[in-house]
């Protein structure tokens, strides 16, 4: 089966009546909780900006308090789930400084949590890949967010 081009569904799209488009939207939410979640930031985040990062943060704070970190493999296993939720949230933004507070709160949290005092190197290397990714979102952002984000990325 071939499926058409963007294009083309963007062109079929513009034949339908607004209640038609409702009703394809209402089924392709159906489908996944993702689709749910993107629509439903898409809708507010106009009204309420920061919106996105509070909802991420507390998911990744009620992740974070169910993590095991009493034992390094353990510790290590919580820290890989938490980062893989972390990104399938970020999906959700386009927004790179949205971005980059969500992981800066991820890395804060590995460090106050105590992740890194079991000296794995998976937990190390988890931990410095998240740093460079900030550190990257951070250089292509305006200069005041910068050095708002380059400080909290000195304490870390």
């Amino acid at each position: 089966m071939d499926i058409p081009s963007l294009a083309t569904l963007k062109k079929d799209l513009g034949y339908l009546s607004e209640q038609e488009i409702k009703d394809l939207l209402i089924e392709l939410i159906k489908f996944s909780r993702d689709n749910k979640a993107y629509l439903f930031f898409k809708l507010y985040e106009r009204d309420q900006p920061g919106l996105f990062v509070e909802m991420v943060k507390e998911d990744l704070l009620v992740e974070f308090e169910k993590a095991r970190v009493e034992h390094g493999y353990y510790a290590k296993k919580s820290a890989q789930s938490i980062r893989r939720k972390m990104n399938k949230l970020l999906k959700l933004s386009k927004s790179k400084s949205d971005q980059a507070e969500v992981i800066l709160f991820f890395c804060e949290k590995i460090k106050e949590m105590g992740f890194l005092k079991h000296r794995n190197s998976v937990i190390k290397n988890l931990y410095e890949i998240q740093k460079g990714k900030v550190e990257k979102l951070v250089s292509g952002l305006h200069e005041d967010l910068q050095y708002d984000f380059q400080f909290r990325l000195e304490e870390l």
